[in-house]
């Protein structure tokens, strides 16, 4: 079973978004704020990381950061899933290696588990 770690603050979305994952047959790894991620993503070694870019304690920029510059996480996929839509954040999240950059308002729950596939196939 592939894991799923999901790095989100807001902790409806985190039950949603977690609920539908493990509908789809992932398992779900939670953190609610960027420094429990890096420490989960780096114990864990998740398949995927779907990544909030406006967190607690460390940023999602941080947080990628981190993942990069270690070696037993710098090649998990990274989803970022956030509400910012400024041209400058989806560019920065880009060049770091984001495989895609999901603005939460504009997917459905059922949008963002078709992209964690997809990413994963």
């Amino acid at each position: 079973m592939q894991k799923i770690l999901l790095v989100e603050d807001e902790e409806t979305l985190q039950k949603t978004l977690g609920d539908s994952l493990r509908a789809a047959g992932f398992e779900v790894l939670s953190a609610f704020d960027g420094e429990a991620g890096l420490a989960l993503a780096k114990e864990q070694k998740p398949d995927l990381i779907l990544l909030d870019l406006i967190l607690p304690k460390k940023d999602g920029f941080e947080v990628f950061d981190g993942l990069k510059g270690a070696p037993e996480t710098e090649s998990i996929p990274v989803i970022i899933l956030t509400n910012l839509e400024q041209m400058q954040d989806v560019e920065r999240a880009m060049s770091l290696g984001a495989k895609t950059y999901l603005v939460k308002a504009n997917y459905s729950l059922g949008e963002v588990v078709e992209k964690v596939k997809k990413v994963l196939s």
